[in-house]
């Protein structure tokens, strides 16, 4: 990826986390390579973009590094060392804010320069790929791989599986778990490059989209939505069928309802772990499609004797 996820991004280095997520959706959503098949620029910008937001969603990551502790790819910066020779002799010393040390042997120096991804192991004589003095050679951890997946907003509130294809037309597993949100990124475990040296290979990273539904939207872990009453159940009150994600339940309207009332239906909203979130529905009185005679003379003799002004007091 760039060395610079911001520009990777297009945003500034001070986007506000909406404002990466929201950059990154755009990415997604016009260079992903199932929608640009062959062309090897939108491969290239979507990649760099998935690598970025997975950097920069997290804000410990994004802290560290801003602050030069990790480079672009989430790795490790290696400990600045100034190397000199004393001239009471050919020792190789280095200094670091702690003084001067000894060296002991190079290990420390590649383990250093390689991060935590780097590990050394005895390995044959020779002089191939990864081969270090003493015939030790480097274990690296494979790099990570990039993926994106849009799943529909009900799975993504209760869970369920999906198949990614992978570069190479092998089929990939995603388990969607339930409560997961838009912008969300999950790892599979050694699903990414191969490790280098007999390293553990790098993760597979999915970041999530949630597609919008036609009735329910999402806050946190409560689910939002507007149910239309009619005349009659707002003024009488009354038990009323009502969707959730879990299916329908029968929600008590309670008499002299208003439009933009909200009832609370508790439990009925997104799960994570142990913690579950509600259902908030908003009331919207609906007037029938037609007035007949019946209704027109019934509200012409209650209005003389029972007219109100729910304005007074609430308009300026």
């Amino acid at each position: 990826m760039s060395d610079d996820p911001y520009a990777a991004l297009g945003v500034a280095k001070t986007a506000t986390q909406d404002d990466i997520r929201k950059a990154y959706k755009k990415i997604a959503k016009t260079s992903h390579p199932d929608l640009n098949p062959g062309d090897p620029d939108a491969a290239a910008r979507f990649k760099a973009a998935a690598a970025a937001h997975d950097l920069l969603k997290d804000p410990e990551r994004r802290g560290r590094f801003d602050r030069g502790e990790i480079d672009s790819s989430g790795q490790e910066r290696p400990e600045r060392k100034f190397y000199r020779e004393y001239a009471e002799g050919p020792e190789a010393t280095y200094h670091t804010s702690r003084g001067y040390e000894d060296f002991g042997d190079f290990s420390d120096v590649f383990s250093d320069l390689f991060g935590r991804g780097a590990r050394a192991r005895q390995g044959g004589k020779g002089g191939g790929a990864g081969a270090r003095p003493g015939g030790e050679t480097l274990r690296m951890r494979g790099q990570d791989a990039h993926y994106t997946l849009e799943v529909g907003f009900l799975e993504a509130a209760t869970g369920g599986s999906r198949r990614i294809t992978m570069p190479g037309g092998s089929l990939l597993e995603v388990k969607v778990p339930e409560g997961l949100a838009d912008g969300q990124t999950i790892r599979l475990r050694g699903k990414g490059g191969p490790g280098f040296g007999g390293g553990p290979a790098g993760d597979a990273l999915v970041t999530v989209t949630v597609a919008a539904h036609d009735y329910f939207t999402r806050d946190g872990l409560d689910i939002l939505c507007e149910l239309p009453i009619t005349l009659d159940e707002a003024v009488l009150g009354g038990k009323v069928a009502t969707p959730t994600i879990d299916g329908r339940v029968s929600l008590t309207i309670p008499k002299g309802a208003s439009s933009g009332r909200v009832l609370r239906l508790r439990g009925k909203g997104v799960k994570r772990g142990d913690q579950r979130g509600d259902q908030l529905v908003t009331l919207k009185i609906v007037a029938p499609p037609t007035i007949d005679a019946d209704l027109d003379g019934f509200f012409e003799e209650w209005r003389k004797t029972h007219a109100y002004d729910p304005r007074r007091g609430v308009l300026p």
